[in-house]
């Protein structure tokens, strides 16, 4: 009986008070306090402190939150002591799933519910899974700008579209109705929400776009790029809060399986990101191709007001692009070495006169004629054709460089512009072609050449017909149907194009422009005019390019880093000019100093980089350069599920562990 009482006495000791603030009760109500022993677990916290509320509900969505550690504690099975909690820990019971404010890419807002208690990435899933968007690795979410402008419009409330209601589903794939998930084929309301998701925006008014925040320099896009949030820490974790507003936005410029029949809202987004993006020069385009886009809007939003907005593919276009895939990946995957013989034999034959310049050498500004001969993936020269079957003048290999075009189809200037990859930064070289036909074979050939392809690769003629069709549609329209439409009064030419075209043209000058242009994609169906758009988009040489101002090891200046989806490129932040750029396929390694928070990398011929980040945590840019390393995993029999485990893998580094 004496050992007893002492074993008694030593539990009763271990009992001690945890103080538990329960969110459902109030802002005012008192800390719930909860007799525990240090060995009780989490789950048994959360029995003992449901029990003192006498609230009958499911209390299943809720979880601790340790508002000093700033974490969640949802391991109900481990221990206070495993979790290191005492009796001065203030613990937060509320729930996991809250209220969000998310605006889209068309600057539309939703208020819906998201997870505060698992990792960003994860949240994102969550919210592309509701919206129906595949592929949410591609995205994630940012905190807005906060805008520096006159209080003055305060009246316009922007309207909110509230999907709080709609049941969080754990599925990968929703179970679709009609084309849509079956929680926005619920009700006619619900309906019209959806059809706004994947439906086109009309074009801002001039007064709404000139009011908007555009980044002047290549500091303030920095400053947008390091806004994003940490994919491996939760919501509140990074301090966002029940019913704060973030931005989705997609981040990875690496698109994978845009298909018109799964991705009416992916497609849609991806548009309106585009368009924003232009709209608002956050990307540099030419006056020629600011038209082009000019013209492909308004022919966009002309078309969704006739044609239904969701963007479709036929039927029988479905089953052919599907046999037609499984035939590549069948061919692919049995490829023999005799076949491949074979396609080099069969290989078309790419040589021709060309002119070529070299701006970077002290020469005059002239052009010089060789004999060009494409081979494998490279370039060679001679002196004339005559002389072609000698050594060349000199081999270029075309793998890795970047290669961009430089046309003017009204005033017949076809250049090819490349920057081919040496040990002391990156070689300019132009090359021009006499017409369209020459432009477009030797154009398609670079760009298979620089992802290390040949021209016997089957995508080389769809490649030459692309370019052909960008040209065709850059073509001012030679027959005088543009003055049929110049009276049209429903095109409003400040609201196509970027506000740097409203100081430099009046409406009467930019509406004949952009209707010349629009006599090129008159034809196009809405769904076409998109893929169009979101093509020459693409096209454009600072696509997919975010920004940081980083200080590498050994400089006494800034400068700026530019993370593309295959590179990394260093840019003179006075001059604006590309001092050096990396390719992620020549990367050995890279890592991150937590302590001095600075990113190394190392890549091959021994070759080593270091910097440390101005404007955003050097984990941003770590998450970058893993996150697309992941996007170059991804394959098309893995395409259903997401490694997410390699992504975290890949981005997280040690503090996501």
């Amino acid at each position: 009986s004496v050992i007893l009482s002492t074993g008694a006495n030593n539990y009763s000791a271990k009992m001690w008070d945890l103080s538990v603030t329960v969110e459902d009760l109030g802002p005012d109500a008192l800390p719930i306090t909860v007799s525990v022993t240090s060995d009780l677990h989490v789950g048994g916290v959360i029995l003992k402190l449901v029990e003192k509320t006498q609230i009958k509900r499911d209390w299943s969505d809720h979880a601790f939150w340790w508002e000093q550690k700033q974490c969640w504690l949802l391991r109900t099975a481990w221990t206070l002591e495993k979790y290191e909690i005492h009796a001065d820990a203030k613990l937060l019971f509320m729930q996991q799933h809250k209220p969000l404010y998310v605006c889209l890419p068309s600057g539309v807002t939703l208020r819906l519910r998201a997870c505060f208690s698992s990792s960003v990435f994860k949240a994102v899933m969550g919210i592309c899974r509701m919206l129906n968007i595949r592929h949410p690795e591609e995205l994630s979410l940012l905190r807005p700008i906060e805008h520096k402008k006159k209080k003055k419009d305060k009246g316009s409330a922007e309207e909110v579209y509230d999907l709080t209601e709609v049941p969080l589903s754990s599925d990968s794939k929703p179970c679709l109705y009609n084309g849509m998930p079956a929680h926005f084929a619920d009700s006619p309301q619900m309906e019209s929400v959806y059809k706004m998701l994947s439906g086109i925006q009309p074009p801002p008014s001039p007064e709404t776009l000139a009011k908007l925040y555009r980044p002047a320099s290549v500091v303030d896009k920095a400053h947008i790029h390091s806004r994003w949030l940490d994919s491996s820490r939760c919501l509140l974790q990074q301090g966002i809060q029940e019913n704060d507003k973030v931005c989705l936005r997609f981040k990875y410029f690496a698109f994978y399986e845009i298909d018109p029949k799964y991705d009416a809202v992916r497609l849609t987004q991806l548009y309106e990101q585009a368009r924003w993006a232009i709209l608002l020069e956050d990307i540099d385009c030419t006056e020629e191709e600011m038209m082009l886009f000019g013209a492909l809007q308004y022919h966009i939003s002309k078309v969704s007001l006739s044609e239904p907005q969701t963007p479709v593919s036929s039927a029988a276009m479905d089953d052919l692009d599907s046999a037609l895939q499984f035939l590549e990946v069948k061919m692919e995957g049995e490829s023999s070495s005799a076949s491949e013989i074979l396609d080099n034999l069969t290989a078309p034959d790419l040589n021709d006169y060309l002119k070529i310049f070299r701006p970077k050498k002290l020469t005059l500004n002239k052009y010089k004629q060789f004999w060009f001969k494409f081979q494998d993936t490279s370039i060679s020269y001679f002196k004339s054709k005559e002389e072609s079957i000698g050594e060349p003048i000199q081999q270029i290999n075309l793998k890795g460089c970047e290669v961009a075009p430089d046309v003017n189809v009204a005033a017949q200037k076809f250049l090819i512009r490349l920057l081919v990859p040496a040990p002391e930064g990156m070689n300019e070289i132009y090359l021009r072609c006499e017409n369209e036909q020459q432009y477009a074979q030797w154009m398609a050939a670079c760009r298979l050449g620089s992802k290390g392809k040949t021209l016997a690769d089957n995508s080389y003629q769809s490649e030459i017909q692309s370019i052909r069709s960008f040209l065709a549609m850059q073509k001012s329209s030679s027959n005088s149907q543009g003055n049929a439409h110049a009276n049209d009064e429903s095109i409003n030419a400040h609201s196509l194009v970027s506000p740097r075209y409203h100081k430099k043209y009046k409406t009467k000058q930019l509406t004949p422009r952009i209707l010349d242009a629009y006599q090129n994609v008159a034809q196009l169906s809405f769904t076409d005019a998109i893929l169009r758009y979101l093509q020459i988009w693409q096209a454009l040489p600072d696509f997919g390019i975010s920004y940081m101002v980083v200080r590498f090891k050994g400089s006494r200046k800034d400068e700026v880093l530019g993370i593309a989806p295959n590179r990394l490129i260093r840019i003179d932040l006075s001059v604006g000019d590309v001092v050096k750029t990396w390719r992620y396929n020549n990367m050995k390694q890279w890592n991150v100093n937590w302590d001095i928070r600075q990113v190394a990398i190392e890549f091959e011929g021994n070759i080593n980089i270091a910097f440390s980040c101005v404007t955003t945590d050097c984990k941003v840019v770590h998450e970058f350069i893993g996150g697309y390393i992941f996007m170059s995993t991804r394959s098309r029999e893995k395409s259903n599920t997401l490694n997410e485990e390699l992504f975290h893998k890949l981005t997280g580094g040690h503090e996501a562990l």
